[in-house]
């Protein structure tokens, strides 16, 4: 059943989406990007953090909108700001977790010569890895209607900064409680995104990661030393794989599929937030498109890193099939974690592969090649989320919706090319110094001591195995919506101090204001709902400052590595 249709004389949206190759657009677009990637570069080298710059270039997207100057005045659109906020925390993630960190590895291990042809692999995981999150964002597994908090966070502050009021006011007070508190080193970031995601999710999130803070104190166990939280996540993962290749399968009647048929053919010209621009066939189609173009990456990495040599026939085909499947999983988990929590686990993902092949006795360069292509996927998928997460909250007042949505995600796709186009020109030329002066990613130094190292504990994979049950049997009975069991691994890995408590903090609040505003409004089924959704709005104003607050204190820290 489609939506009632707004006449054109009422819709003074119905115009073509801002494109991001305008002039003036490129250009603000390129010069911020440099200046994300450079930001992410020198904060990933020195900090070993990546900040979300999105809040950054929507903030001087702003300023530059309010410069009344020849074209300058067009970036007063919220829709540009968007492509702009898009390309520069694209340029920032690409540079230091997709790009840096993986020809770090090589580096590390002494093999210089393998930099170059790492840089030509992790540019292909990095470009299929936002390819595919292009051709399944808003399908059931990824949908648009998930809390993907950064995105949010971006969203409300460009809106805040659009419309003014009371949204501006709260947006602000919160963003200054977000940056105060980040000064005082409190992960304010994980109150915010308690705010906005799944409440069972980010629940077993925070359990996660009160375990992870508490038990070798109380329990006098080293949870990373025994590879609890390593196998926790497998279990988790693999069940959580299982749901997503469920989710494509179409197991609709023939009555519930014609009539989706009809609503996609005729979406209306109203915004429904139910409505899926992904069905499960493009669902099925991108991620098989995405296994096989990680597979012929791995392929073109193995001919370039000389894994041909180093391995026979049967290991060649067995490390091809690794590599690509890793870092489509990878994708997939780091994608989940950060859809719900904000957060993405992605070094200890990373990590759970390296150890599979030191199990499986893959030699030295080849298991750092591997490592550095299954590192160049997730936060760049995570990342592209977060910011058609933020376009879709912007747009969803256009008139037509459906036509205007798919045009922006598109546009939006292409700035973020633009960003990563200059993320890779900046670390190709930028590489080579940081490095020499031993300014590289502190993970990458992880991996290659473990790479070392061997796996020196016999253990290691019987305790990964055991701790899998229980995160499959929660990632099972949590269902895929909620993905409990990969939140619960994400805070065992993720095991930031006090964070848990944060996270715990800000759901007792969002309960207790959302309870109190429905206790206050009229008795009646829309008076309640009118009552919950005014509470939504004003906690994602609260959590959206909260995030952008501690962004901005994350881009603050350059200071310190300069």
């Amino acid at each position: 059943m489609s939506n009632p249709t707004v006449p054109e004389a009422e819709a003074p949206q119905a115009r073509a989406h801002p494109r991001a190759l305008e002039p003036i657009t490129l250009v603000v677009t390129a010069l911020l990007s440099v200046l994300g990637a450079v930001i992410g570069l020198v904060l990933i080298t020195t900090l070993g953090i990546a900040p979300n710059t999105s809040v950054i270039g929507a903030l001087i997207a702003m300023l530059i909108g309010r410069i009344s100057f020849a074209a300058l005045a067009k970036m007063r659109d919220p829709n540009r700001q968007n492509l702009v906020q898009s390309a520069i925390s694209g340029s920032t993630f690409a540079a230091a977790n997709s790009l840096v960190t993986p020809i770090a590895v090589p580096f590390l291990l002494g093999r210089p010569d393998l930099v170059w042809p790492m840089l030509g692999g992790a540019v292909i995981g990095l470009a299929v890895d936002s390819w595919v999150l292009y051709r399944v964002f808003d399908s059931r597994l990824l949908p648009a209607s998930a809390a993907w908090p950064a995105g949010i966070a971006a969203a409300e502050t460009i809106k805040a900064g659009d419309e003014g009021g009371r949204k501006a006011k709260l947006l602000g007070l919160s963003a200054v409680v977000g940056f105060v508190g980040s000064l005082f080193k409190l992960p304010m970031s994980a109150a915010g995104v308690a705010f906005l995601g799944n409440i069972w999710a980010l629940l077993m999130f925070g359990i996660g990661l009160l375990v992870a803070q508490y038990a070798p104190g109380i329990l006098n166990v080293d949870l990373s030393a025994n590879y609890v939280p390593h196998g926790v996540m497998i279990g988790a993962g693999l069940v959580a794989l299982v749901q997503a290749v469920l989710m494509m399968r179409d197991r609709r009647s023939k009555k519930e599929a014609a009539a989706q048929a009809e609503r996609e053919a005729n979406p209306g010209d109203a915004f429904d937030a139910e409505f899926r621009t992904v069905d499960a066939r493009r669902l099925r189609r991108g991620l098989l498109e995405g296994l096989v173009l990680f597979l012929i990456g791995a392929m073109l990495i193995a001919l370039m890193g000389g894994v041909v040599s180093e391995m026979s026939g049967i290991g060649l085909v067995g490390w091809v099939l690794l590599a690509g499947v890793a870092a489509l999983i990878h994708q997939l988990i780091v994608g989940l974690a950060a859809m719900h929590s904000g957060w993405f686990p992605a070094f200890a993902v990373t990590l759970i592969f390296l150890i599979v092949g030191l199990v499986v006795g893959i030699p030295m360069v080849p298991l750092a090649l591997l490592v550095g292509y299954a590192a160049s996927t997730g936060p760049a998928f995570a990342d592209v989320g977060f910011d058609f997460k933020a376009g879709w909250l912007l747009r969803k007042d256009a008139v037509p919706w459906h036509p205007y949505e798919m045009a922006g995600r598109r546009q939006q796709y292409i700035s973020q090319l633009v960003g990563f186009a200059v993320a890779i020109i900046v670390v190709m030329i930028a590489w080579k110094p940081f490095f020499s002066d031993g300014r590289v990613p502190p993970v990458a130094q992880v991996y290659v001591d473990t790479i070392k190292a061997g796996l020196t504990d016999p253990h290691a994979l019987t305790m990964m195995a055991v701790w899998a049950i229980p995160g499959a049997l929660i990632q099972f009975f949590g269902g895929s919506s909620r993905q409990m069991g990969v939140l619960l691994a994400t805070g065992l890995l993720v095991a930031t101090p006090q964070a848990g408590w944060l996270v715990l903090a800000a759901l007792a609040i969002r309960f207790a204001y959302t309870r109190a505003k429905r206790r206050a409004a009229d008795k009646g089924r829309l008076a309640q709902e009118s009552a919950v959704a005014d509470a939504d709005n004003d906690l994602a104003l609260v959590g959206a400052g909260l995030v952008a607050g501690s962004s901005l204190n994350d881009v603050s820290q350059i200071y310190k590595a300069l």
